[in-house]
C-alpha cells in the first residue's frame, strides 16, 4: 500500500494542552499539502481553522475530551457549538464509569444524543480500549453499532495506551456493517499504519505519518 493512500486515511492531529494557533495552522497546511482525511484539533480552534481551510479540508474536533465524564447535556452543547463553528466531524469520549457499571442503555442514549447534535456530521465514538476488558469492548461494539454513530475509535492518546492490532481486529469482528473503525494513539510508522488498515481501520489518528513524509522530503 503506497504512502499517499495511507495518508488519505489520516486524521492529522494536534490535541496537546499547549497547542497554539500557529501550530494548528501548520497542521492544517500540512493536511492540505499531503491530502489527509481531516485535521483533528481542539474545539477552541474550530471556527478559525474552518475559515482558514474552507472546503479544502475537513475539520474534526473532540467532545468530552479526554476523560469522557462530562454530562450528556454538556457533550450535546459542546457538539452543537462545534458544528455551528464549522466542524465536519466529531470525536466523542464515552463515560467509562458507565461501562464499568454496565450502564449500556445510558451509554447508548448518550451517543444517540450526541449523534443528533451532530446534525448529520460524522460521529466517532472513543471507547478508550486500554481501560476496558474484552467483554466491555465487545459490549461497546454493540452499543456503538446500535447508536447510529459512524465510527468506533480505539483511544484518546491521553490514557495508558493507544491503538493495538488486537483491538482493531476485535472491533472488526463485533461491529455492525454500518460502523467503521478509527485507530488512534501511538501509530509511529507506515508499516504499522498499513497493518491497522488491513485489519479493518479506515481512519488513523496521528501526526507522525505526515511528519515522517516531511522529514523524508527535507534536503540533505
Amino acid at each position: 500500500m503506497d504512502k499517499e493512500k495511507i495518508l488519505k486515511c489520516v486524521d492529522h492531529t494536534i490535541l496537546s494542552q499547549t497547542a497554539t494557533w500557529d501550530e494548528v495552522q501548520k497542521i492544517c497546511d500540512d493536511a492540505m499539502l499531503y491530502h489527509t482525511a481531516s485535521v483533528c484539533i481542539p474545539p477552541c480552534f474550530v471556527s478559525k481553522a474552518k475559515k482558514y481551510v474552507g472546503s479544502r479540508m475537513a475539520v474534526c474536533t473532540v467532545i468530552g475530551f479526554p476523560n469522557g465524564y462530562s454530562t450528556t447535556a454538556v457533550k450535546e452543547a459542546e457538539t452543537g457549538d462545534a458544528v455551528e463553528n464549522g466542524a465536519d466531524e466529531i470525536d466523542m469520549v464515552i463515560n467509562l464509569g458507565w461501562v464499568k457499571e454496565k450502564r449500556y442503555d445510558s451509554l447508548l442514549n448518550e451517543i444517540k444524543a450526541v449523534k443528533a447534535a451532530c446534525g448529520g456530521k460524522i460521529l466517532k465514538v472513543i471507547i478508550e480500549a486500554c481501560l476496558l476488558t474484552e467483554e466491555e469492548k465487545i459490549s461497546m461494539c454493540r452499543v456503538v453499532t446500535e447508536s447510529g454513530a459512524d465510527f468506533i475509535k480505539t483511544s484518546t492518546g491521553f490514557s495508558t495506551g493507544g491503538a493495538t492490532f488486537e483491538d482493531v481486529a476485535l472491533f472488526k469482528k463485533y461491529i455492525g456493517g454500518n460502523v467503521r473503525i478509527k485507530a488512534a494513539g501511538g501509530i509511529r510508522s507506515f508499516e504499522d499504519a498499513e497493518k491497522f488498515i488491513r485489519l479493518g481501520a479506515s481512519r488513523l489518528g496521528t501526526s507522525r505519518l505526515v511528519n515522517l513524509v516531511k522529514g523524508a522530503r527535507k534536503p540533505e
